[in-house]
């Protein structure tokens, strides 16, 4: 999580709380912080004089900067990397913000993309920062199950679950009768002939076959591989949704119109955050502080995210978006928790998703 990766023996205990005590405190109010607030909250016991000092050595160590027009200190990024690292502590959540987590698990949802883009909103109406919820690029996306649903004499729809753990639904129309055996062949053809392949795999030859399996229904078969290519690049793509972007503009951090617009662009041309998230540090939470982005216009801005997963494979990412004093305690929380509770819902057996998707079928 950084470059410049900090050993813990390097500061002494009292450093470290003055340190934390420092990045709390410019987290809260965004001014610079002097010996006078840490002696004022009895954040400490020792004197004025011996803050002071071991603040200047702070500085020299470059967790702390000095603006010029002040006689206090603000943390750099090595301090804020310092903070997220080694002094977070639990963030002790509220009854209500426990709700609104647990109310994820009770959403009746067979889209990944909807499930992260209510985390999304979530996260973000938690921390007041602006929530992001990703599909990663993916480099082959196959299916993992196929079943057809009858809908009435020229209709049926397809319900297919990629090897992400993605849930769609086409809705199929042809000009000839839709039958429940036909569609039941069709089930078990497509399941044993396209399930593991990627698109570049599903051939002519093997569409070929397929309707020969259909016999006198082989024209279910190409109207329906169509609709697999379609789900297939839709889900190749990647994609990235914000929400509470305006919580930005809360922040002087964002005042210069000019940079935040840059921040903006980057953030609706998506390729650069895709990119990013796509092949993250970890699977655990990632933190980038300012410039350990390569994102350049996100120096001034920190991103917290974390990959969800499915059968080993990162099927979404959720985070949130912010300036570098952001309260990490209670960011890093909440995204562990509302990662957590997406895990539970996506990580049901496929055919418990496939009877759900028929009874809303059949249901409405």
């Amino acid at each position: 999580m950084g470059e410049d990766m900090v050993t813990k023996n390097e500061l002494s205990d009292r450093k470290k709380l003055i340190l934390k005590a420092i990045v709390e405190a410019h987290i809260e109010g965004g001014e610079p912080v002097g010996s006078k607030y840490i002696m004022q909250n009895n954040l400490l016991t020792c004197s004025s004089a011996t803050i002071r000092n071991e603040m200047a050595e702070l500085e020299q160590l470059g967790y702390l900067q000095q603006p010029h027009t002040s006689a206090g200190r603000v943390p750099s990024e090595k301090g804020y990397r310092f903070y997220v690292d080694s002094l977070v502590e639990q963030y002790a959540k509220t009854t209500r913000e426990v709700a609104q987590i647990g109310q994820i698990m009770k959403i009746k949802m067979s889209e990944i993309d909807q499930i992260l883009e209510t985390a999304s909103k979530l996260a973000s109406s938690m921390t007041n920062y602006t929530g992001i919820a990703i599909k990663p690029r993916a480099s082959a996306v196959t299916m993992q199950k196929f079943e057809m649903i009858r809908i009435d004499d020229n209709n049926f729809a397809m319900v297919m679950i990629t090897s992400g753990g993605a849930v769609k639904t086409k809705k199929v129309s042809v000009m000839s009768r839709v039958t429940e055996q036909g569609l039941r062949k069709l089930s078990d053809i497509f399941n044993l002939a396209l399930c593991g392949l990627s698109a570049d795999m599903i051939t002519l030859p093997i569409i070929m076959e397929m309707e020969n399996e259909m016999g006198d229904e082989a024209y279910l078969v190409n109207p329906s591989v169509k609709c697999v290519y379609a789900v297939m690049s839709e889900i190749d793509g990647g994609e990235l949704r914000l929400s509470g972007i305006n919580h930005l503009l809360k922040y002087p951090e964002y005042s210069d119109t000019e940079k935040l617009g840059q921040l903006l662009g980057t953030l609706e041309s998506q390729d650069e955050i895709l990119d990013l998230v796509s092949q993250p540090e970890t699977d655990d939470i990632n933190v980038l502080i300012g410039s350990e982005s390569p994102v350049k216009v996100m120096n001034n801005s920190s991103l917290v995210f974390k990959p969800i997963k499915k059968n080993g494979r990162t099927v979404g990412v959720i985070g949130v978006l912010g300036p570098r004093r952001m309260n990490y305690k209670q960011v890093l929380q909440t995204i562990d928790e509302i990662s957590g509770s997406i895990s539970g819902m996506i990580n049901e057996e496929p055919n418990n998703k496939i009877e759900a998707a028929k009874e809303d079928k059949e249901g409405g």
